[in-house]
């Protein structure tokens, strides 16, 4: 098949167009590498380094089957400081891509959300029948962008799926972005003999996907008609680790003298975010094949071997005011 993949250079992206090059398939990709990392591209990928907007993506998009989108400025809590540009990288950019392939009347649209869709519930794990409750800019971006995708697809005959990773982990995460990726920053710092900030208490708790068992649901996705018209969290539900957890376990495996730094909790975040990947089991044979604790081991290595960097200040802070968290005003991780 031909298969268009938007964030081709990024974490998730890089990692599927290389499985699915693996498997015989054509990839053309797609991604302006403001997140992404020319490194992470398969040297087989027809790439083109553009933003997603409507006219390239109609042109590029020509004779492709199925369409992945992942492309966005994946950053949660950041999005209430910054909402233009995150909902703008987020919701507008789905809009461009969608719009081409309905265009280009493509068999399969693959949208990638994220369980900030789901913002505070009351009862856990999230299912993916509750009603979305997002509490920042970003999830509400995710969760708009796919009501539209149900609603042009369903319209235009094409077949369409959301899947909802948990907290993504695994070699070639970003680890100099210091608005998103907690566990690469913890790294990186640690890498450079700094403690570990955590906002609030610690407490807080999230459940982390190795990004192996993730590419193996979403390869199936693409293929499966008894996936058609769902939406499908995808990740771990049975290590539930609270933030100061994943700090001990990653401080751990770096034989690192832990005493982390606390810092005010930042506004609007979700106390516990799991979701159930019953779903998930039932549809695409899921399990989850690689512990949190190996993941971590792959993360460290892979960063160790990079070598730390400098964290990248380069995406600005539209709202700068007394809830801005100070690590973000000061420039203090």
């Amino acid at each position: 098949m031909r298969i268009f993949i938007t964030g081709v250079a990024g974490f998730l992206g890089s990692h599927l167009a290389d499985r699915l090059i693996k498997l015989g398939n054509e990839v053309i990709g797609v991604d302006n590498l403001i997140g992404g990392d020319i490194d992470n591209v398969n040297d087989s990928v027809e790439f083109h380094q553009v933003d997603c907007d409507l006219d390239t993506m109609v042109t590029l998009m020509k004779d492709c089957d199925i369409v992945f989108h992942a492309a966005c400025t994946a950053h949660d809590g950041f999005s209430l400081f910054s909402p233009y540009l995150i909902t703008k990288n987020t919701f507008q950019i789905t809009m461009s891509v969608l719009s081409a392939a309905v265009q280009n009347k493509v068999k399969k649209f693959v949208f990638c959300s994220s369980m900030s869709r789901y913002g505070e519930q009351k009862k856990m794990p999230f299912t993916e029948d509750m009603l979305c409750n997002p509490t920042v800019p970003y999830g509400v971006a995710k969760y708009a962008s796919e009501l539209v995708v149900k609603q042009l697809c369903e319209l235009n005959g094409i077949n369409w799926v959301v899947i909802v990773p948990h907290n993504i982990i695994g070699p070639r995460q970003c680890y100099t972005d210091p608005f998103r990726n907690v566990a690469a920053i913890m790294i990186n710092r640690m890498l450079q003999s700094k403690q570990p900030i955590i906002y609030g208490d610690g407490s807080h708790k999230r459940c982390f996907s190795y990004i192996d068992d993730v590419i193996y649901c979403l390869e199936k996705v693409l293929v499966q008609g008894n996936v058609n018209g769902e939406i499908i969290n995808v990740g771990p539900d049975e290590e539930f680790v609270s933030i100061n957890e994943l700090a001990e376990t990653i401080a751990d495996i770096m034989n690192f003298p832990l005493k982390p730094i606390y810092v005010p909790i930042r506004p609007n975040e979700v106390k516990y975010a799991t979701c159930s990947s019953d779903k998930a089991r039932k549809l695409l044979d899921y399990s989850t094949k690689t512990s949190l604790k190996d993941g971590l081991v792959s993360m460290v290595n892979f960063i160790s071997q990079k070598g730390s960097k400098n964290f990248n200040y380069t995406y600005p802070i539209e709202i700068i005011n007394e809830i801005t968290p100070i690590t973000w005003r000061n420039k203090l991780i």
